[in-house]
């Protein structure tokens, strides 16, 4: 586990430059917004960036838990900016997107742990975009049901919540959540009649048979879309890479998720929950 594991070459990216990722850059930078894209180190950036798309982070940059997978900022974060929601909804106009994809920070400092600020933005988007379509990937709010349900009043057309790896490997490598409650949040979102979704990375030194473990778990609680991709270290000072999980296993993984009735399973190396999020929206 401490030897570093040579990246292989299907796992090269290419980011290329044109006028509709200079023009998307322009719109975040300008109305002050924070993406996962950039502070999640994204390895589709240039791509999405390049269709026009891009996934919002809001209620700020600095996050409360520390987990270590994750290249977010961990730390004391700032007031919510209050004019936040309308900005995202201003750009994502802006943009024309059919389809928006927003996610946040965990923010354990609030009471509410930002709820109210993620069901506002929801509306605004809606109220300046009513024919954009919205995803949201939203953090666990410590499990408290009445927090889950301000998002799920505010109705999205997804609501994604991540399980990020198997069980035995969740409390090595998440600081606050657990897979339990993981479960329970995607139960009820799936209970309420929205669309669920997950994802996981894989390549931490989960077992194959972990992994369906998992896909059981996730179509007990009635999740609809899983996501499966090659977890890639941020920094040294992250979790390090176990093994770099081939092509030919993620197309099992795919394979293996559909036949358990997953409606859409999304697994390549490069694959992230928001990575063709668009295709998510209508089932089968």
């Amino acid at each position: 586990m401490n030897e570093r594991v040579r990246k292989p070459e299907w796992l090269k990216i290419k980011i290329g430059a044109n006028q509709r990722y200079t023009d998307t850059k322009k719109i975040v930078d300008s109305h002050c917004l924070h993406t996962i894209c950039t502070s999640g180190r994204c390895p589709n950036l240039g791509e999405c960036w390049g269709r026009g798309t891009a996934t919002f982070m809001i209620s700020g940059e600095i996050c409360t838990r520390s987990c270590k997978f994750c290249n977010t900022m961990t730390g004391k974060p700032l007031a919510l900016n209050q004019e936040e929601p309308t900005n995202v909804a201003k750009s994502i106009a802006l943009m024309k997107l059919d389809h928006a994809v927003i996610t946040s920070v965990d923010r354990d400092d609030l009471p509410d742990q930002g709820a109210e600020h993620w069901a506002k933005t929801i509306t605004e988007i809606k109220r300046l975009n009513p024919n954009t379509t919205i995803e949201v990937l939203i953090p666990d709010f410590q499990g408290k049901p009445e927090l889950i349900q301000k998002v799920i009043d505010a109705k999205p057309d997804i609501i994604s919540h991540n399980m990020e790896t198997i069980k035995r490997i969740s409390p090595n490598v998440r600081s606050a959540a657990n897979y339990s409650r993981s479960l329970s949040v995607i139960r009820q979102i799936a209970d309420s009649g929205i669309r669920a979704k997950s994802g996981i990375m894989v390549g931490l030194g989960e077992t194959e048979e972990e992994v369906y473990e998992l896909m059981d778990d996730l179509r007990a609680v009635n999740c609809q879309v899983l996501t499966i991709g090659q977890y890639l270290q941020p920094s040294k000072k992250h979790y390090p890479v176990a093994a770099y999980i081939t092509p030919q296993q993620f197309t099992k993984y795919r394979e293996i998720g559909e036949a358990k009735g997953f409606d859409k399973v999304e697994s390549a190396p490069l694959v992230r929950s928001s990575y063709h999020a668009e295709k998510h929206i209508v089932t089968k």
